[in-house]
């Protein structure tokens, strides 16, 4: 499994903007093989910070995403309503076992 974590911090006047833009991307995401979950997620107490949860099945699945047209609108959209660049960071599963995200 390959676990992605994107953080996100957006300008305040775009926060609706990007959610609304997120969450399509998300819906049209979980459509992909290989892909096992995809959250968009909004900071409590500073609403202008999101996280992006992304498990894949492996790094061709999470390559394939980026290659997707919903993946190239979505990127394209809220490049403008970024306060800093977004970055990622990559993980392993250690707990379940990838037999359960297999399931979903």
């Amino acid at each position: 499994m390959l676990v992605v974590i994107v953080h996100v911090h957006v300008k305040n006047e775009f926060i609706g903007a990007f959610s609304k833009a997120s969450v399509e991307n998300a819906a049209n995401s979980l459509n992909e093989e290989g892909l096992s979950l995809f959250d968009v997620i909004q900071e409590n107490e500073d609403p202008s910070r999101f996280v992006l949860l992304e498990v894949y099945s492996d790094e061709a699945a999470a390559k394939a995403h980026k290659d997707t047209a919903h993946y190239k609108k979505w990127r394209a959209a809220v490049e403008e309503m970024m306060a800093e660049p977004r970055y990622s960071v990559k993980y392993h599963d250690v707990f379940p076992p990838a037999e359960f995200w297999q399931k979903k």
